[in-house]
């Protein structure tokens, strides 16, 4: 899934808004403030916040002090309900809205399950992060937490470890074998004895 520049700008505008609520402010913010805050073209912001409006995200509100506000707390309005209502829904698969699949005949191509499970992960994870989530430390997001980590087939060689170094080690234990071996007494004609080692 290749983000919009309108996601993109509806998310970092209710962030902002997010980040005025916080600070205790509650009355309507006018989008000539957001996008000078955020750098936003004014004419591009007034499009996105129709859909956002029409989506119920925001509340507007008219007469000398209007302007939007949050129809929720930030901590209830998830990235996901942002990009979705400014982007209209998402998908990964190039496949066609309406379309089993985007090959001739409608079939699907070889990697179609892979894109659709890649993209059933990222609205997940964006449906589990609030505007207030955001506003926090970014490296407390549950980006590698919530991510299922992948099992290598039974019998795989693990790559874990770079081949040379697992070469390395394979040597290291050979010679210490050597050593024990040569170091233990061993039965010579009937009697105890120790190798000779010139």
């Amino acid at each position: 899934m290749k983000l919009s520049t309108r996601g993109r700008y509806a998310t970092m505008a209710l962030v902002d808004m997010a980040q005025q609520f916080d600070a205790g402010r509650r009355e309507a913010i006018r989008l000539g403030e957001i996008a000078e805050r955020q750098e936003i073209p004014l004419a591009y912001l007034e499009q996105i916040f129709a859909r956002l409006r029409r989506a119920g995200l925001v509340v507007s509100r008219r007469g000398a002090q209007g302007g939007y506000v949050l129809a929720q707390p930030p901590a209830e309005i998830s990235i996901a309900d942002v990009i979705i209502a400014s982007e209209e829904g998402w998908r990964m698969t190039r496949c066609t809205k309406g379309e089993a699949g985007c090959l001739s005949g409608s079939s699907r191509c070889l990697t179609h399950h892979l894109w659709a499970a890649l993209g059933q992960q990222i609205r997940e994870f964006c449906r589990h992060i609030s505007l207030a989530d955001v506003l926090r430390d970014v490296s407390a997001l549950p980006l590698a937490a919530s991510a299922p980590r992948a099992t290598a087939p039974r019998g795989a060689v693990s790559r874990k470890r770079p081949l040379r170094t697992q070469t390395t080690r394979a040597r290291s234990l050979s010679a210490q074998a050597t050593r024990a071996r040569l170091s233990r007494p061993h039965i010579a004609r009937g009697r105890l004895s120790r190798p000779h080692v010139e």
